[in-house]
């Protein structure tokens, strides 16, 4: 794996690099994630395919984001990254604001190949607030350490029905940086609410009626703890009417197990959408 940054329109864009023979899958992380979000999506794929996975700009070792920020804006950065390496026909992997991001770039770009929505590019309401942003405080708070970070971030995933691993905990570390004497996230809190507020801005309609090229989405479809899942059935009504080469499969992970624990059966539907674009 190369680790190693890229100036896409006078910004650094973090990438870790891993190679692969297949084609390129660029995988996209999480409102709040960075380039380690997709880490066992990674695992089972990489030297099959290349993945290029990236911290976007706000998160991780990237540049700083905009003052006015956007899943749109994120999704420009992207279509530049592609161009900057090169990469003739991309598959987008996108996680939560990822799949946001990975779907406006499929609508705007006739190049890319396939794309993976992991429990994301839906239509939004007032059930996802209600979810997200109590979590998002911990992005301005101080810490005395990055193990202080760490605990935190463990007690918040077991309130989310996550199963704690040392692989979190890692992605966890990376999160933050020791400033003016303390530890503290690595993302400004106000960007990150402007980045979730953006979501609802974004049309299914709109987006999936642009994209041409086959679309895997997958849904997931458990409870949050005590929480109902974050994106219900009805809202993904919108996003399956649209997008005209769908394929669609359920999991019964939560919106964040999907990601944090490693889940055989979406890597098995994944598998068979990668054959299906590659035949």
């Amino acid at each position: 794996m190369e680790f190693y940054q890229v100036n896409v329109n006078g910004n650094a864009i973090q990438v870790a690099d891993h190679p692969g023979g297949k084609g390129t899958i660029i995988a996209i992380h999480g409102l709040t994630g960075n380039h380690r979000n997709l880490h066992y999506f990674i695992e089972r794929f990489k030297g099959d395919y290349r993945i290029v996975a990236v911290d976007l700009r706000g998160r991780g070792n990237s540049s700083a984001l905009d003052l006015d920020p956007s899943i749109f804006k994120h999704a420009e950065d992207i279509i530049a990254l592609i161009k900057e390496l090169e990469i003739e026909n991309p598959i987008l992997m996108g996680y939560s604001m990822g799949a946001f991001i990975s779907a406006i770039v499929a609508s705007r770009l006739d190049s890319v190949k396939g794309v993976i929505l992991l429990d994301g590019a839906a239509e939004m309401s007032d059930h996802q607030r209600g979810i997200v942003e109590p979590s998002l405080g911990r992005i301005s708070k101080e810490y005395e350490s990055q193990e202080a970070y760490v605990a935190e971030i463990q007690r918040i995933y077991g309130n989310l029905g996550i199963t704690w691993s040392d692989e979190i905990a890692k992605t966890a570390a990376y999160e933050v940086g020791e400033k003016d004497g303390h530890w503290e996230n690595k993302s400004d809190e106000t960007g990150i609410r402007a980045d979730f507020d953006s979501f609802y801005t974004f049309d299914p309609v709109e987006i999936g009626s642009k994209i041409s090229c086959p679309v895997l989405l997958v849904y997931a479809s458990g409870a949050i703890g005590q929480m109902p899942p974050l994106f219900l059935e009805e809202h993904y009504d919108k996003t399956k009417a649209s997008i005209g080469n769908l394929d669609v499969t359920e999991t019964d992970a939560n919106h964040y197990t999907l990601v944090f624990e490693d889940r055989p059966e979406v890597n098995a539907a994944i598998g068979e959408f990668l054959k299906k674009i590659e035949s």
